[in-house]
């Protein structure tokens, strides 16, 4: 296979691997510009306060855990604090929570319309309790302890899965350069093979961890604070699209290992630095003596040494016959 057919050999990783990084991108896009509804559509988690309310019920179940945190606090004062939450720090409809931020607005004839989004952070984690202004009302302290250990888990594993996110992509990135090289030996496929193979481990791996804590996330959510007219969901566009670049990311990966095992960039019709053997056949269009001397075999069974000079032949003229075979 020559470098033309290297070149097509390789087309297929390399695209695979581009789609894998756009992929990335598209993840990484998600909750940070309040203007691009399709942006809007990228998020992991969705917190849904429209129907929030401070009815009795609510106020035992808030009272219950409060007493089960060990701290007393009157029904009164927990309305008071769920009112004052959602009058004076204007608390928004929904919350949208991405990679690098969050996003909110208010829901307007079933439509999600976001207001703003916050500014981009690395190893970004949502913390309600800061966003939503409870820790100035102290019903912070009375959140269901299930509710507590999820926050702390995400506010934990979210930083990794970050890391994650961000190491995929540098090293998707690095395979699109190494693949360059790769069109010109197999030992280029091989590098880029083993960068490829980094690159589908932090993939899979982020993938794996965001879908795993917000799904942990959604249940506790909605588990806790039902009672409270508040409702978790996860997002659909994000998820596949970050399985996406997993599947993408897994295919470039094995068609990189197949291009360094039996895709060769060196030609068949290059011999120039290969000895050629002697043949012994005959090549069409030459010409052979003729007379005694020319059809005269030498015997297989004359075995002296040193053997015979071969017989004189006395010619006429100074020319030797030849025929064409």
């Amino acid at each position: 296979m020559g470098k033309g057919g290297r070149v097509l050999c390789i087309i297929t990783p390399y695209a695979l691997t581009i789609a894998s990084l756009v992929c990335l991108i598209i993840v990484g896009l998600g909750c940070t510009n309040s203007g691009s509804s399709t942006l809007n559509d990228l998020y992991f988690f969705r917190a849904d306060l429209q129907n929030m309310t401070t009815t009795a019920s609510s106020k035992s179940t808030v009272s219950q855990a409060l007493s089960d945190a060990g701290v007393t606090v009157s029904d009164g004062d927990i309305s008071a604090a769920l009112e004052q939450v959602q009058k004076q720090f204007d608390l928004k409809d929904f919350y949208n929570i991405g990679l690098w931020g969050y996003c909110d607005g208010n829901i307007t004839n079933d439509k999600f319309e976001v207001s703003e989004c916050s500014k981009p952070k690395g190893e970004f984690w949502f913390n309600p309790i800061e966003v939503w202004n409870l820790e100035e009302t102290g019903v912070e302290n009375g959140l269901p302890s299930g509710l507590r250990k999820s926050l702390n888990l995400y506010k934990n594993v979210s930083k990794w899965m970050f890391i994650a996110y961000i190491v995929a992509f540098v090293a998707t990135v690095v395979e699109l350069v190494v693949g360059v090289f790769a069109i010109c030996s197999r030992w280029g496929s091989c590098v880029t093979t083993l960068v490829s193979g980094v690159a589908f481990l932090f993939t899979a791996a982020a993938s794996v961890t965001a879908t795993a804590m917000f799904a942990t996330v959604t249940g506790a959510f909605n588990e806790n604070l039902k009672d409270y007219g508040m409702h978790g969901s996860m997002g659909k566009n994000i998820y596949v699209t970050t399985w996406l670049a997993v599947a993408f990311s897994l295919g470039a990966a094995l068609f990189w290992m197949l291009s360094s095992c039996c895709c060769s960039g060196r030609s068949p019709y290059n011999h120039k630095n290969t000895p050629r053997g002697v043949t012994a056949e005959k090549t069409p269009y030459t010409y052979e003596p003729l007379g005694p001397q020319g059809n005269q075999q030498a015997s297989p069974y004359n075995t002296s040494y040193p053997p015979p000079p071969p017989p004189t032949q006395n010619r006429s003229n100074a020319y030797e016959p030849f025929r064409h075979v």
